[in-house]
């Protein structure tokens, strides 16, 4: 995903940062490194399956702090060099290096919770169903919309402890994969190659479509300690499909 660095900040403020993925995180550039973007809906607009005091807490604080902690990271003189990257590209250069291990937490969990604020839409899952493409890959992959969403909540539900739970394409097939804490698909394949430029290019692993939060400060305030309610309400009413069809027609 290609994203402003700070220098380019400065020599075209205001302009926008262009994404890999259609609707994936664009942190935008400002004094510091990196602000945390606006959600796009309101904040009570996923009420009630995820209320206003939840997001004033997932989002407000949580996903705030993720993005304050990172610009704190780049900031110290020896991780200059990743002030100048792109949120994406942080996160593939950091990941698997356990030296780099706070640096890759914080800019991982900024990309994951904007990409997972852009999976959610209010009147969305069951008010919006999967078409075309989308529809036929989900059919092929999981016998049917319905085969699908019983397998995603399995697997959000089974994660262990804190993590998320993805759709993802890869290599043209859907399948649904998990992730602990931080890890997201990006990280998916850690190996990289040297440019003509001299600089680290990535292997793209599988291409994210849509995710689900399933560590707790997502859903404890509503649910307490009842992920598999949380979970079923989120695919029933919230998902959005349209998102996700845009992304897979942008690597098909």
């Amino acid at each position: 995903m290609t994203q402003l660095s700070r220098r380019s900040f400065l020599t075209l403020a205001g302009a926008a940062a262009a994404g890999y993925f259609v609707g994936a995180p664009r942190l935008a550039m400002a004094v510091e490194p990196f602000v945390l973007p606006p959600l796009p809906y309101g904040d009570a607009d996923l009420a009630p399956v995820i209320s206003q005091e939840t997001i004033g807490f997932h989002y407000a604080k949580h996903h705030q702090t993720y993005v304050n902690n990172l610009n704190a990271l780049v900031a110290k003189p020896e991780n200059a060099d990743y002030a100048e990257l792109g949120l994406e590209e942080i996160v593939r250069a950091t990941a698997h290096r356990r030296s780099l291990i706070a640096l890759f937490n914080n800019a991982a969990q900024a990309w994951n919770h904007e990409f997972y604020w852009n999976s959610l839409t209010p009147k969305g899952g069951d008010n919006q169903k999967p078409t075309g493409m989308l529809l036929e890959k989900l059919e092929a992959a999981f016998g049917s919309y319905e085969g699908f969403k019983v397998k995603f909540r399995d697997a959000a539900v089974g994660q262990f402890g804190s993590g998320w739970a993805w759709l993802v394409c890869e290599r043209g097939e859907l399948k649904i994969v998990t992730t602990s804490n931080a890890g997201n698909p990006l990280t998916a394949d850690p190996r990289y190659f040297l440019g003509k430029d001299r600089k680290r290019h990535y292997r793209h692993g599988p291409i994210p479509l849509l995710t689900i939060d399933v560590w707790e400060h997502a859903y404890y305030i509503d649910y307490r300690n009842r992920r598999k309610d949380h979970v079923d309400a989120v695919i029933n009413s919230l998902l959005n499909w349209n998102q996700a069809l845009d992304r897979l027609a942008a690597v098909s």
